[in-house]
């Protein structure tokens, strides 16, 4: 009888924690919906040097993506997949002032991020602009990237 309960609160304490990361704010990515073709990200919600991740769907594609402030005070944006290891679909996690490819482990400075710094196990850029107090990015730019996912 006692094992029988001990299964069930297994079970149930399993249930509740694939539950939790189903709500907002609780798993990896947050969910970003389009206005007028593009996702705005307040700037103040990326400003603090962590990596944030979002994900956007769009006609049951999902691209995943990340938005993190340089130590040089640059907000970068990339896609959380590279041109080498995105069939793993494992992405990236910071440390510090890198990005690492959670594949290979290969770091990569976020300060270099961006447009020219592609090829290899860079993070893939993601092409984004500064606009009202938010970091804007088209849908065509974000379903551009749809192939990494």
């Amino acid at each position: 009888m006692k094992s029988w309960v001990a299964a069930l609160v297994i079970i149930l304490a399993a249930v509740g924690v694939g539950a939790a990361f189903s709500f907002p704010g609780l798993g990896r990515y947050e969910k970003v919906k389009a206005v007028n073709g593009a996702v705005a990200i307040p700037l103040a919600a990326v400003s603090d040097g962590t990596a944030h991740f979002y994900k956007y769907s769009q006609g049951g594609k999902d691209v995943a993506f990340f938005v993190v402030k340089s130590p040089a005070g640059a907000v970068k944006t990339a896609f959380d997949a590279c041109d080498v290891c995105f069939r793993e679909k494992k992405g990236y996690e910071q440390g510090g002032g890198y990005m690492i490819c959670k594949q290979c482990n290969r770091k990569f400075d976020i300060n270099r991020i961006g447009h020219g710094a592609g090829g290899g196990c860079n993070p893939s850029f993601l092409p984004s602009r500064q606009a009202g107090g938010s970091i804007i990015i088209a849908v065509s730019d974000l379903m551009a990237g749809a192939r990494f996912f």
